[in-house]
Formats: structure tokens, C-alpha cells, sequence
């Protein structure tokens, strides 16, 4: 099958790749500008272009799809079937129709719920016991199109945003090629989701980092866990950015008088109280200074009991 890819962040390349060792020819890769990354503004190009670019994939990066002349440079391709994963821009009616086999799209959700930009952060964020991946027929709304097919996984009681989009994608590639036959062959179902249970995820913000110690302890363990890599969880400590990579709450009572924010205890982990249980810091990040468990970072920068993050 002639195949338009649209793709940027890692959890496409595997999508991608997976086409093509399953013998679709990728006609064209349509992927996100180049943009400058760093504090010396080198210009870095998105991990579906460094894929593409390795097979001798053409690569399209407009930066808006759109546009009528971007839209012509699709059409020339004759694909088959267009294949979206986290593309990053909406895609106008002409481009939905242009396919003989139409275009779809790999979620990173059971659908309806966690439409959106961030569904898998959202998904360890609010402390969701499975997640999965959607394969659907894409229309002129968010993530509204009819759903061909689903497959669930569980989450990990240690599980982050990066270790997810690890599994969804693998999950993600297997499923759509499966996907491809029966729409191929004539025998795929596409079922209409229930609206009335759809559920709209936020985009993922730097800020969002900042831990509010006020918070419940396991509501900022998921914080953790939902942010990393990137943005990360981070406090402030003796005028510098600490960053928390990882962290676990603490059973039982410790420092409950203590006002949300102090540190408790310093032994093997930092501990922290919140504004409901304590909270063990197990593995940080001094600015300036390299990713360690805590009980390295207490040998060489030891924390006072009753300091405030």
C-alpha cells in the first residue's frame, strides 16, 4: 500500500518503521519544521525526520499543512492511505478525503477518553490503572472519528510518561498494521464513539513541574512520575532548582506537624511533607550538578531537618 506518514515525536518512529518492514512503501514522511533547541539555538529536526531520512523516506515539513500548496504536494503522491501519529497540526477536510483507503490515525488512548495533545501524562498524572492505544478513522474534529480498533495495557505501579510511550508505541505499530490489512481487505468495523463520555486533556507546560507541596503526597508522586522526562518535577532548594526524578510516599505518619514543603528526615531519602503524608525523594538533580539517588546527593550536600523546598 502507497502510505503518507504524518509523524514527529519519538512515539512515531516505531509506528513508521513498522509499516515499512511490514512492506508498505512510505511515499512520504510529513513531519514538523526543523526548530532551534538549546541555549546555542542549534537547529535540531524531529526524531520522524532523523528515521525517515535513515531509509531514504522523502521528507515534507511544511509549516502549515493547510495551506493550499502543501495540500498539492500530498496530492502528487497518490497515496493509498494517509497514517497520522502525534503529527501535531489539524488536517483539513481535502487532505482527510485524499486517500482511497482514507486517513487514520494511531491514539494514544482508549477513546473517548484523553482526547487531546497529552494523553499518556494524563493518564499516569490522574493515577489510571490502564491505558492503550487507539486506531481510528480521522474526521474534521479532535480525536472524534470512528474507532476501528483498541487494545488496553496496564499500568506499572512505578510507571512514568516515558516508560508509556515506550509500550504505546510498540502497542501502537503491531495494532495499526493489523489495523491496515482489514481496512485493506474490506472487513474492518468502525464503530462511533459515545461523546458523552469523551474527556479533553490539557497540554503539557513547563510549569507544570513546580511542586506544590500543598498537594497530597500521592497526587505529587504521580507529578513526578507523569513529568519525566520531560518537563520534570522540580522545588526550589537553597536558591537552586532541584530536580525530582524520582520519589515514592511514605507509609505512615511522619512530620505531620511540620508545615508543607519541610524536610523531615534525612537519611537514605529526602523527606518532605505535603499538605497530606510525606513524600520520599529517591532520585535527584542539583542544577548544575549530575542525576543521583538521594542517599549520594545527602553525602555531598547534606540537608538540614526543617528546611523548606
Amino acid at each position: 500500500m502507497r502510505v503518507i506518514f504524518m509523524g514527529t515525536p519519538d512515539f512515531s518512529v516505531g509506528i513508521m518503521e513498522a509499516m515499512a518492514e511490514r512492506g508498505h512503501e512510505i511515499v512520504l514522511a510529513v513531519t514538523q519544521p526543523d526548530k532551534p533547541k538549546g541555549r546555542g539555538g542549534a537547529v535540531s529536526c524531529s526524531p520522524v525526520k532523523e528515521a525517515a531520512v535513515a531509509r531514504n523516506i522523502p521528507v515534507f515539513q511544511p509549516v502549515k499543512i493547510r495551506e493550499p500548496e502543501n495540500i498539492a504536494v500530498l496530492r502528487e503522491h497518490k497515496p493509498d492511505m494517509i497514517v497520522v501519529a502525534a503529527f501535531g497540526q489539524i488536517l483539513p477536510e481535502e487532505i482527510l478525503s485524499m486517500a482511497s483507503y482514507g486517513c487514520i490515525n494511531v491514539h494514544a488512548s482508549l477513546l473517548p477518553k484523553y482526547r487531546g495533545a497529552s494523553p499518556i501524562q494524563w493518564a499516569v498524572l490522574d493515577g489510571e490503572k490502564e491505558s492503550g492505544v487507539t486506531i481510528m478513522r480521522m474526521d474534521t474534529g479532535v480525536d472524534t472519528g470512528d474507532m476501528i480498533a483498541q487494545k488496553a495495557v496496564t499500568l506499572a505501579p512505578d510507571e512514568t510518561a516515558g516508560s508509556l510511550f515506550d509500550k504505546l508505541s510498540e502497542l501502537g505499530a503491531s495494532l495499526l498494521c493489523e489495523t491496515m490489512e482489514t481496512i485493506e481487505n474490506g472487513t474492518a468495523v468502525y464503530t462511533p464513539q459515545d461523546h458523552s463520555k469523551a474527556t479533553h486533556t490539557k497540554k503539557i507546560e513547563k510549569s507544570m513541574g513546580k511542586m506544590d507541596w500543598k498537594q497530597p503526597a500521592e497526587v505529587l508522586e504521580r507529578r513526578v512520575r507523569g513529568l519525566c522526562p520531560w518537563p520534570g518535577a522540580y522545588t526550589g532548594c537553597n536558591g537552586k532548582t532541584l530536580k525530582i526524578w524520582k520519589a515514592a510516599v511514605r507509609p505512615g505518619e511522619c512530620g505531620q506537624n511540620a508545615a508543607p514543603g519541610t524536610v523531615v528526615e534525612t537519611k537514605d531519602a529526602v523527606a518532605v511533607q505535603t499538605g497530606d503524608g510525606v513524600l520520599l525523594l529517591t532520585e535527584v538533580q542539583l542544577e548544575g550538578k549530575k542525576r543521583m539517588d538521594a542517599a549520594a546527593f545527602l553525602r555531598g550536600y547534606p540537608l538540614k531537618q526543617g528546611m523548606v523546598l
